[in-house]
């Protein structure tokens, strides 16, 4: 395969990243330098940046529907584990949590690496949600759910908060406390109806139907990797 997919699959850079070091120099194949479009197989020695890269299993990103019942949990204890009920062949974990009663994108992967780059709470990566609550929302309530709300023994971060219709409405959260959204609008004399997550950072719910998944391509792969490199915004 190429040298910057082997790269990707190891789970090192993105492709677009393998590209930029090779026309550095900073990337060797069997104690040569590497040149772009160089192919590599499974016996070839692959030093990055001063180190060996090993490149054992694929690493694989899927974004699920998670419907609601469904645990964010790779516990096979766990009764509606998500690891069993999406059975893919190589075994995954979730990126992150979404409550058992809630719904939505939900990423896993065998990459910890990048699993862990996206849930770095200092990255202030986004998250995007559609919630109904039980009652009609007040320009109040938009206000305050904005500028932050005390839960937790802290203040929410300021973010941004969109009506959709009369009980209705869009976040985006930079943080990732415990049933944040929940909590919120429960401080404020809200309950919530549905909550659905759309999007984390690139990687939107799109066509999917509850319950059913798919592979990330390779540029939402090396998307995700430069925004969790700091590459990108």
């Amino acid at each position: 395969m190429r040298l910057n997919k082997f790269l990707s699959d190891a789970g090192v850079c993105s492709r677009r990243e393998a590209d930029r070091q090779i026309e550095a120099g900073a990337v060797y194949v069997n104690k040569a330098v590497a040149v772009l479009g160089t192919q590599v197989s499974e016996n070839d020695e692959v030093v990055y940046n001063g180190k060996v890269v090993q490149n054992g299993q694929r690493k694989v990103v899927i974004a699920l529907f998670k419907p609601v019942g469904i645990e964010c949990t790779s516990s096979p204890e766990v009764k509606d584990n998500v690891v069993d009920f999406v059975n893919y062949p190589t075994r995954l974990f979730p990126v992150g949590r979404l409550d058992k009663n809630s719904e939505g994108l939900l990423l896993m992967t065998n990459d910890g690496e990048l699993s862990n780059g996206i849930l770095k709470a200092r990255n202030f990566h986004e998250k995007e949600y559609v919630v109904t609550v039980n009652k009609s929302i007040s320009r109040a309530f938009i206000s305050k759910m904005s500028s932050g709300v005390a839960i937790l023994d802290t203040v929410t971060r300021p973010c941004e908060v969109t009506q959709v219709d009369e009980r209705t409405f869009r976040i985006i959260l930079t943080q990732g406390l415990n049933r944040q959204i929940r909590r919120m609008c429960e401080t404020l004399g809200y309950e919530v109806v549905n909550l659905r997550r759309i999007r984390v950072l690139n990687i939107t719910l799109g066509a999917l139907r509850k319950g059913e998944w798919r592979e990330l391509d390779a540029n939402e792969i090396d998307t995700l990797r430069e925004i969790v490199q700091g590459k990108l915004k």
